[in-house]
């Protein structure tokens, strides 16, 4: 399975189809090793910062949880 790397700023020009794909890849999990799916979840994540209605569907695979670190 192939994975997608992006600088920052390539980040502008990733389209929906390219986040589909992205998610979809990240939902069967069928990766030669542990570390291009990991790649592909920070390229996600770094999507849902700087795009975030981009990932929006897509929000339940970051499994990013709020804490109260007061």
């Amino acid at each position: 399975m192939t994975t997608m790397s992006f600088a920052g700023h390539d980040i502008d020009h990733i389209t929906e189809s390219d986040v589909e794909s992205l998610a979809q890849r990240l939902e069967t999990d069928e990766y030669a090793n542990p570390f291009d799916g990991l790649k592909d979840w920070h390229l996600l994540r770094a999507i849902a910062f700087q795009r975030p209605d981009m990932v929006e569907s897509y929000l339940y695979l970051l499994d990013m949880e709020t804490y109260d670190e007061s």
